[in-house]
């Protein structure tokens, strides 16, 4: 990045002068803040919310087709068609925050997939790509989605799902999954672009 680049970007800059934790308890710190923008005009209340990265996992079985999750979305309250995915976890008792990347506290993304693939659909996979790491909602919040694909997925278990997980494994074809997002039926906008970065690969 030249000088004259970061001479731009400073200038584009929000300040944060004050900030307001409405939640902050182990699952997420939710924040009502004021900025001062780059004309020094102040405004206020801005909100925000730190959660923890998660991984969304494109999954191939051996005749090429998806694995995919059925459940239900409180935020839209419908059930939802999408790919696997959760949480990346953390032993440091936080779920939100910036955090040590390399620290013993933080999960490995990709041991995350792995993990998750299994837990929520009972395949495993030894062909694992990396396709992006990509802020989930640069807006609002602070965490990032750890996009990967897994292809030849075997099923070597059933399911181990979390206590607040109630999920059905449904396997579709290339078509199937086209046709889901193009009439709005696959509505998770990082399993939409995981979809669009690995069905070419």
């Amino acid at each position: 990045m030249t000088q004259d680049m970061n001479r731009k970007r400073e200038d584009l800059i929000w300040e944060e002068v004050k900030t307001k934790h409405i939640v902050q308890n182990e699952w997420i710190d939710f924040k009502e803040s004021t900025f001062r923008f780059p004309d020094g005009t102040v405004f206020e209340p801005y909100y925000s919310y730190s959660r923890r990265d998660y991984v969304v996992i494109v999954p191939f079985d051996t005749e090429g087709n998806l694995i995919c999750v059925r459940q239900y979305r409180q935020g839209i309250r419908e059930v939802t068609t999408e790919f696997p995915a959760g949480g990346i976890e953390r032993s440091d008792g936080k779920e939100y925050g910036a955090a040590d990347k390399n620290s013993e506290d933080v999960e490995d993304a990709l041991e995350a997939a792995k993990r998750e693939l299994t837990e929520e659909t009972g395949y495993a996979s030894d062909e694992w790509m990396h396709l992006i790491t990509i802020p989930s909602n640069a807006t609002i919040a602070d965490n990032y989605a750890h996009v990967y694909m897994a292809k030849n997925c075997r099923k070597v278990s059933g399911q181990n799902l979390d206590d607040t997980e109630f999920l059905n494994v449904e396997v579709y074809t290339r078509e199937e999954i086209e046709e889901f997002i193009h009439k709005g039926e696959f509505q998770q906008s990082v399993h939409v672009m995981a979809w669009l970065l690995a069905k070419n690969i």
